[in-house]
């Protein structure tokens, strides 16, 4: 008989030889199941070549602003008063890479470095001024930046300094906005190629790694929100409803918990489903993956066993569970059967 409900008939996967079946595998969660995924499993690896990139010395570009020292010489250093902020005295880089300079004319600057630089001023300086003393220093940063974008507090650029830029420090700078960040999808483009790192499970890692990916001009730094790293708990559980995680990782035995559990009134525990689709259903079988609640060890399996974003985890009810809501639709039915049929008494009582 036909029960009034939500079911899964996990039967019809194995013996059935349909085209729906076909198109599902029923998996157990088992030890060696768990065993086989925490052996693929890559979380927390930094790729090679990200690891093997060290800036160099900074290498001055346009839009820079330099600030030109030569010692015992104000009309050098600040020709436009020393009471002026420092930025008035500062020399722009042109959009041709370079800039002029008292005495000396026209000075080349871009993609040389500030040692380079300087000793060009100093040494042409000479020509006029014995034994110039020259220091030189960068008070803007403009021609080289990264840019961070996505789930963050400060999204936009940040600059590329003499200072070395770790990845961590730009994300640390941006501020990850908590709520409603993907923390496993962090994506850093770089020369047309993207890297994707699970910025949560870099956090396991020792500070000496954490620091070790530096950035340079040009990197795109994209951090997902969460909107879609979900899962959808239905059937016997006591709050069925989406949730939403931002880390790596969110095992079958935390979802049960956010939603209160198994309802101990109506679940069969041996019906407890991991609905995992796939995009092409066509040439790919979703996977149905079941565990047996009611085994010793099924908490820890459920704790071994990380969910996936958009998997839907199912608890099926128990056989009374189907019985009763069967009898609940028929009690309705009956009751008016019933009145009914007293009516037509009471009438034919009143006729005689």
């Amino acid at each position: 008989m036909f029960a009034p409900g939500q079911n899964m008939d996990t039967s019809r996967i194995v013996r059935d030889g349909s085209a729906e079946s076909s198109r599902v595998e029923l998996i157990q969660i088992t030890p060696k199941l768990l065993a086989v995924d925490a052996a693929t499993e890559k979380d927390g690896q930094v790729p090679a070549e990200l690891l093997a990139y060290h800036p160099q010395d900074y290498r001055i570009g346009p839009s820079d602003l330099l600030y030109i020292t030569v010692w015992d010489h104000p009309e050098l250093t600040a020709p436009s008063g020393q009471q002026q902020q420092i930025d008035a005295n500062g020399r722009l880089v042109r959009p041709d890479g370079t800039l002029f300079y008292p005495y000396i004319g026209t000075v080349r600057v871009a993609g040389r470095t500030i040692e380079e630089v300087r000793s060009e001023i100093a040494s042409r300086l000479a020509q006029y001024v014995e034994s110039p003393q020259v220091d030189l220093a960068i008070l803007r940063f403009a021609s080289q930046k990264v840019v961070v974008n996505g789930a963050f507090a400060k999204a936009g650029a940040q600059p590329i300094t003499t200072t070395p830029l770790s990845l961590m420090e730009a994300v640390s700078t941006a501020g990850v906005n908590a709520g409603s960040a993907d923390l496993s999808n962090l994506v850093l483009k770089r020369d047309g190629r993207e890297y994707a790192l699970n910025l949560d499970a870099l956090n396991d890692l020792q500070q000496s790694d954490l620091y070790s990916v530096y950035l340079k001009d040009g990197d795109q730094v994209y951090l997902p929100y969460n909107d879609r790293r979900k899962v959808y708990l239905m059937g016997e559980v006591n709050a069925p409803r989406a949730i939403t995680y931002k880390t790596k990782n969110l095992n079958l035995a935390d979802a049960l918990g956010s939603v209160g559990g198994l309802n101990q009134a109506s679940s069969n525990g041996k019906a407890v489903y991991v609905i995992r689709g796939v995009e092409d259903l066509a040439r790919q079988k979703a996977k149905v993956f079941q565990l047996d609640a009611q085994s010793p060890t099924a908490f820890i399996l459920a704790q071994r066993f990380n969910l996936q974003p958009q998997d839907v985890v199912y608890v099926g009810p128990a056989g009374v569970t189907r019985w009763n809501r069967l009898i609940s639709q028929l009690v309705p039915s009956t009751t008016i059967i019933g009145t009914g049929a007293n009516v037509k008494n009471d009438l034919s009582d009143s006729s005689n």
